[in-house]
C-alpha cells in the first residue's frame, strides 16, 4: 500500500501539467487530477504491476477529461462576471509568445492537442500515448504530425497583439 502511494505521489506534477495544459484552467485540473486521483487508489487492484504506472494513470486522467468534454458539450457555457480586459506589456516578447502558443493550442481539435500535449509536453513514447487514448500507434503518429502542421501554421499566422495606449 506504501509502495502504490508513493508511486502515485511521483506523478503527480506531471498528472496536473497535463490536466492544466488540457483544460486551460488550474482550479479545473486541480479537480481532474483530484479525480484522477481517487479512482486510481479506490481501483489499485487493477493496477498490473508489470506494467509502468505514468500510462496508467495518464489514462484514467484523459478517460475523466473525455467523458466531462462530453458532458460539457451538453451545458451552456459559464462567463465570469469579473472579466477583465487584457493589457499586454509590450516589452515582452516570450509572454506574447507563450500567449499565442496557448491560445493557438486551444484552436486544435481535442484528439490533437491530447496527442500533442501527451509526446510533446509530457514526452510520453508513441506506445504509451497510444495505450492513454486507446488508439492504434498509426493514428497517434498521423494526428501528431496533423497538429504540430496546424500549430506551426496557427503561430506563423497570428494576428498583430493589440496593445492598449495609456495616457
Amino acid at each position: 500500500m506504501a509502495d502504490f502511494d508513493q508511486l502515485i505521489a511521483d506523478h503527480i506534477p506531471r498528472l496536473r501539467r497535463y490536466a492544466r495544459a488540457l483544460v486551460r484552467d488550474v482550479h479545473a485540473a486541480d479537480d481532474l487530477v483530484q479525480d484522477c486521483l481517487e479512482r486510481a487508489w479506490s481501483r489499485q487492484h487493477l493496477y498490473d504491476s508489470s506494467q509502468t504506472m505514468r500510462p496508467w494513470l495518464f489514462s484514467i486522467l484523459h478517460n475523466i477529461y473525455a467523458n466531462a468534454a462530453r458532458q460539457y458539450h451538453r451545458t451552456p457555457p459559464l462567463v465570469p462576471l469579473n472579466q477583465v480586459d487584457e493589457t499586454i506589456d509590450a516589452q515582452q516578447e516570450t509572454d506574447l509568445t507563450l500567449r499565442d502558443l496557448q491560445r493557438s493550442l486551444a484552436l486544435l481539435a481535442n484528439e490533437h492537442r491530447e496527442v500533442l500535449l501527451l509526446v510533446g509536453l509530457e514526452q510520453l513514447s508513441y506506445k504509451e500515448t497510444a495505450e492513454v487514448l486507446n488508439i492504434p500507434l498509426g493514428t497517434v503518429m498521423s494526428r501528431l504530425t496533423r497538429a504540430r502542421d496546424k500549430l506551426r501554421d496557427l503561430m506563423h499566422n497570428q494576428p498583430a497583439p493589440h496593445i492598449r495606449r495609456v495616457k
